[in-house]
């Protein structure tokens, strides 16, 4: 079966997973963190690719980015995919890739899901028990919108303005809605659409992005068509 392409358009909100081969980790101490962060941060600005939130998690990568142009993502993270791996690999005595297959990316209407994207990723470190708290974890983007250091990687959306007038009034509302999101059970309709590959949003959005792309990328429902000869129901 072919493979389907990846999702990308220019100026749309992507959340993007990069995950370790056979779940193994990605990273074995803070310093591979450190090297990782910084080898991409280059790339990202040299493609043209905003990076609005991040996790650096044990076996997995989460970023949710704008591209200024579709083709820059697929080279961002070929870039950064290839100068990590050599690296790590140099660093722990190993060889072969790290990465289980190619990335994977859905495309978020960012009118309605940039803020619940941003506090998904950002609580993925608690959630995941890296740490006690969304602020206590060093490689994400959560202590950047709370205020408590300035993260060179991250490129605020416009949309994240419309929290507050002033830097203060972004990271107070910020803080509170990250400490409701980490109470909450986790929103895995973002995990389930990078999975597969789709648009998530509104049906005016998903019309619009799938025109683009040209190819239907929505979930179909399981089992045969109705009314076809072989459709089965399930009894209530």
């Amino acid at each position: 079966m072919a493979r389907r392409p990846r999702l990308a358009v220019a100026g749309e909100l992507h959340h993007v997973l990069l995950r370790g081969h056979n779940g193994q980790a990605v990273f074995a101490d803070d310093a591979d963190r450190t090297t990782f962060a910084e080898l991409l941060r280059e790339p990202a600005a040299r493609q043209g690719v905003a990076i609005h939130a991040y996790a650096l998690l044990a076996a997995e990568i989460h970023l949710l980015v704008t591209p200024a142009r579709a083709e820059a993502l697929g080279r961002l993270v070929q870039s950064i995919g290839r100068r990590y791996v050599a690296l790590y690999n140099r660093r722990h005595g190993r060889s072969g890739t790290l990465w289980d297959g190619r990335f994977r990316s859905s495309i978020l209407d960012s009118k309605t899901l940039l803020l619940p994207a941003m506090l998904h990723i950002e609580t993925m470190p608690a959630r995941s028990g890296l740490a006690a708290a969304v602020q206590d974890w060093h490689w994400s983007s959560a202590a950047h919108h709370m205020g408590l250091r300035r993260d060179p990687l991250v490129t605020d959306h416009a949309l994240y303005w419309q929290l507050g007038n002033t830097p203060f009034e972004r990271e107070r509302a910020h803080t509170v809605a990250l400490s409701e999101a980490q109470q909450k059970p986790p929103e895995v309709r973002f995990d389930q659409a990078v999975a597969k590959a789709l648009l998530l949003g509104p049906p005016e959005f998903v019309q619009i992005v799938t025109k683009v792309l040209g190819r239907p990328m929505v979930a179909r429902p399981r089992g045969r068509p109705l009314g076809s000869p072989h459709h089965k129901t399930v009894p209530n």
